[in-house]
């Protein structure tokens, strides 16, 4: 049974297929699982971390959080919006630093008269100094992330789902990046990060689920999840298949945890929901 406290995030057996154009010849290829029987619940004041190779399933499970697409089979049930961080989120090119901050602030339901109050704060904070006055078409890419993570977390937002958006930027701003998620952590939020890196987080969560071709191999504290994942990653780089397949195979069966049993609260949190 898995103990719930105030759930945000509730998922329950989220599959998500993606079927490709026909052929020359008129077949229909097999449909792709990005997900597949995904289970889980996060809770306020929780940062989660996602980790597993490209292709996994990590930025498909956070679109699908943020509403951005919808499950192929299952459901997905959040307790408001959430915010979604990333490298690849849009932004208006051809305006400027300041003028994007604008934008974010109106998106985000503030008014104009908070927009401009806090503005100078979220330009500050970039730390890209007179370049906010520059189109942002002529940014670096650390340039973008920066600006992006400084537009997201100027509110308090209950969900924040960042998707490798902390991979870029200098040593300065992961730093100060590291601060800030700490500070939203403390204020009850929910923080869901996806990463590559083990170390990355390690840094930042203390909850690690660990994604391999669309299914959840273990889901628990960092240490844990994050030591077998590198385990595994090791026995890839050195093409020994064989034992990185079986090692898959047992973790999955030593941790069945696509199968979570919801208690009374994540049940509860579900059924309000029902239409």
């Amino acid at each position: 049974m898995l103990t719930i406290s105030n759930p945000t995030i509730v998922a329950r057996d989220v599959t998500k297929e993606y079927r490709s154009r026909k052929t020359l010849f008129g077949k229909s290829p097999a449909p792709v699982n990005a997900l597949k029987d995904v289970s889980l619940v996060a809770s306020k004041g929780e940062s989660i971390g996602l980790i597993g190779k490209n292709g996994s399933g990590k930025s498909t499970l956070l679109k699908l959080i943020a509403g951005g697409e919808r499950p192929t089979k299952g459901e997905v049930r959040v307790s408001s919006q959430p915010t979604l961080l990333g490298v690849s989120a849009a932004l208006q090119s051809q305006l400027s630093g300041i003028k994007n901050i604008e934008l974010g602030l109106l998106a985000m339901g503030l008014s104009r008269s908070q927009v401009k109050e806090l503005s100078p704060q979220v330009a500050e904070w970039s730390d890209i100094g007179d370049a906010i006055e520059r189109p942002m078409k002529t940014y670096s890419s650390g340039m973008q992330s920066r600006l992006k993570f400084a537009i997201s977390t100027a509110v308090k937002q209950e969900i924040l789902l960042v998707d490798e958006a902390l991979s870029t930027g200098d040593a300065t701003f992961k730093q100060k990046a590291q601060e800030r998620m700490e500070r939203f952590i403390e204020g009850a939020g929910t923080v869901f990060l996806v990463a590559h890196s083990s170390k990355t987080i390690s840094q930042y969560c203390s909850r690690a689920i660990w994604l391999h071709k669309g299914e959840i191999i273990n889901d628990g504290p960092c240490e844990v999840v994050n030591r077998q994942y590198d385990h595994w990653s090791r026995l890839v780089s050195m093409r020994e298949y064989g034992k990185a397949s079986g090692f898959i195979v047992r973790m999955k069966r030593e941790n069945p945890l696509n199968k979570v049993l919801f208690d009374t609260e994540a049940a509860k949190f579900m059924k309000s929901y029902e239409p």
